[in-house]
């Protein structure tokens, strides 16, 4: 049995978000009153996953291996792939085998040769593969090249320096900025000193004075710094060379998409201009701030509508000499008309003056507004590196899948997070056991908290309505000591908490995407790891799709869909039953 697209696509729509709100009130009587009769653990009349009444089903066990089917290893490259194969500098290398990384990974073996090479990369792998270091470790390298670059030139004084660099690195949230420079920072030269300076730019934080060779922000900081003065906005946007978009699927979707998008504008809108002037880019800020502040309309239509206006040079079509032959005046004038048409519509057609690498775990294709699709339509000719179980099963993943009732629900929540692994693998990760528990709304969070409270477990909490401070401590804690961590989706992406062993779905995820993250915190790194996913008789059908489609070694991907898309499917599917139902009723009628 194959799983089509139309069954996964009505599988999902199926799988919708649970409203918990009877569930609160009753819960919170039962801890007002423990000797009633809904105490915690007899809470029949009440529902916290849904309000089947099913036979709970013994949990289902899949395999787990760190080498496929082939015997390969599922996430280091061969032992003969050293970083200094790959194209990187002794320096790096050097620096990578001090923090404890001697051998590359699969992703990164793959990825580091094509952004090195300049070109647009897209580089979409399963999480905890590697991907950040994938894109930072030759883009590091080349900006140590311009340093010592600049330094030579400094010693001839015949030489002249190139242009400062700077690699932007563009982040959904502050945890994923924050890791992302602590990752930056952490490679060091043989001196200790640090090989480039990193900073984070978001939440409070204001612009350097000094600019760092790394800038990690999210694309709501970057705009408040740029929207300030557009002469600091093109100084900028010359500087920056490389220009990475992590977590690209949720950057080019939903909320953040309209300020990517004009970003992405703003910087193609520099490399047109220096297309045009062919000026070095010392030269540039001042050249360009006239011809700048008379075609501040075209800015902001290239930035805002994505319609490219560019300032051109006026042709005069006029002569000294009387004589000149007038066919030919309006011949010249013409060309330059054409010429200026030509290039307003020539929109690819510019000499790059930059690099756009684009990194996600999960990246549709299907359709023409995902995130997928995007990129092949404004970045056609980029080279795309895929990891080998990109939306796929990860084989160094265990799951269990419970089926739950309102009666055994709770029970089985606490023998989850109470199940131990084995020995072997709380010493491969320290000693310390690391439990991640996803629900999929801030109150469930507040309600699974309270049910491991009373059943003697403790936890921390991570979503949405926490602080930016208690959330970042609460990371902290969480790595330091481990424990359980109850989370929404919130935890799923840009936190990289090593070593957690096992991750529990008290709440079935609401979409293939948010399943594979979620299950992506464990597993990482080469390590193997374990996935409890409760589900109810309202998931059992898409359950069955994911696991048939993990047995099958298929990819979820054409589970990734717009749910308007859904719902129109479920319409028209609805009408086709209604009008065969009526038909049936009429045969048995006459019949």
């Amino acid at each position: 049995m194959n799983v089509t697209r139309s069954t996964l696509m009505l599988l999902h729509l199926q799988n919708s978000p649970i409203r918990y709100k009877f569930f609160f009130s009753h819960f919170n009587n039962a801890l007002r009153n423990p000797t009633s009769s809904s105490s915690l653990f007899n809470l029949k009349p009440t529902r916290f996953f849904s309000l089947c009444q099913t036979q709970t089903r013994p949990f289902c066990v899949s395999a787990v291996s760190s080498e496929d089917s082939k015997g390969r290893n599922t996430f280091f490259a061969e032992d003969n792939v050293a970083w200094s194969s790959l194209g990187l500098s002794d320096t790096l290398s050097r620096a990578l085998s001090n923090i404890g990384l001697k051998t590359p990974s699969l992703v990164q073996a793959s990825s580091i040769p094509s952004v090195l090479s300049g070109k647009d990369v897209i580089i979409a792998a399963e999480t905890g593969s590697g991907k950040t270091y994938s894109y930072l470790l030759p883009l590091i390298d080349k900006l140590r090249d311009t340093q010592e670059q600049s330094l030579d030139a400094v010693s001839d004084k015949e030489v002249s320096p190139p242009g400062r660099k700077v690699l932007l690195v563009l982040c959904p949230n502050v945890q994923l900025c924050e890791q992302v420079v602590r990752m930056a920072n952490s490679l060091c030269r043989d001196d200790s000193k640090t090989i480039v300076r990193a900073v984070a730019i978001c939440g409070r934080q204001g612009w350097p004075i000094r600019e760092p060779d790394i800038i990690v922000t999210t694309p709501a900081a970057l705009l408040n710094h740029v929207d300030i003065d557009k002469t600091r906005c093109m100084e900028f946007m010359h500087g920056v060379k490389y220009v990475v978009f992590d977590e690209a699927d949720m950057l080019l979707c939903g909320s953040f998409q309209n300020k990517v998008i004009c970003l992405i504008n703003l910087l193609r809108y520099d490399e047109k201009l220096l297309s045009q002037s062919k000026t070095s880019v010392a030269e540039l800020p001042l050249k360009l701030e006239s011809p700048l502040s008379s075609h501040d309309n075209a800015l902001e239509a290239d930035a805002l509508e994505g319609e490219e206006e560019f300032p051109t040079e006026a042709s005069s079509g006029e002569e000294d000499d009387d004589n000149k032959d007038i066919a030919s005046i309006n011949k010249e004038a013409e060309s330059a008309k054409q010429r200026r048409r030509e290039w307003r519509r020539a929109r690819k057609i510019f000499e790059r003056s930059k690099q756009y690498v684009f990194v996600a775990a999960t990246l549709p294709v299907n359709g023409k507004k995902t995130a997928g699709a995007l990129l092949k339509h404004m970045f056609p000719d980029a080279e795309w590196v895929s990891g080998n179980y990109l939306h796929c099963h990860n084989p160094r993943l265990k799951q269990r899948w419970i089926e739950v009732t309102v009666d055994s629900q709770v029970g089985e929540l606490v023998r989850a997070v109470k199940h131990s692994l084995k020995s072997e693998d709380l010493d491969d990760a320290g000693g310390i056991h690391r439990t991640m528990v996803f629900a999929n709304t801030v109150e469930a969070v507040e309600a699974v908290a309270k049910i491991l409270y009373h059943a003697g477990i403790e936890s921390l909490r991570y979503h949405k309505n926490c602080t930016l401070e208690e959330r970042a401590q609460t990371l902290v804690d969480f790595h330091e000591k481990g424990g359980v961590l109850v989370c929404t989706d919130a935890a799923a992406r840009g936190v990289d908490i090593p070593n957690v062993l096992h991750v529990i779905q008290a709440d079935f995820a609401t979409s293939a995407v948010d399943f594979l993250h979620r299950i992506g915190r464990t597993a990482r790194a080469g390590q193997i790891g374990l996935v409890t996913s409760m589900y109810t008789e309202s998931n059992r059908e898409l359950v069955q799709a994911v696991r048939q489609a993990e047995e099958l070694g298929q990819p979820v991907e054409t589970a990734f869909s717009r749910k308007r898309s859904f719902r129109n499917k479920i319409k028209k599917r609805a009408s086709a039953n209604k009008v065969r139902d009526s038909a049936t009723m009429e045969e048995s009628f006459h019949a």
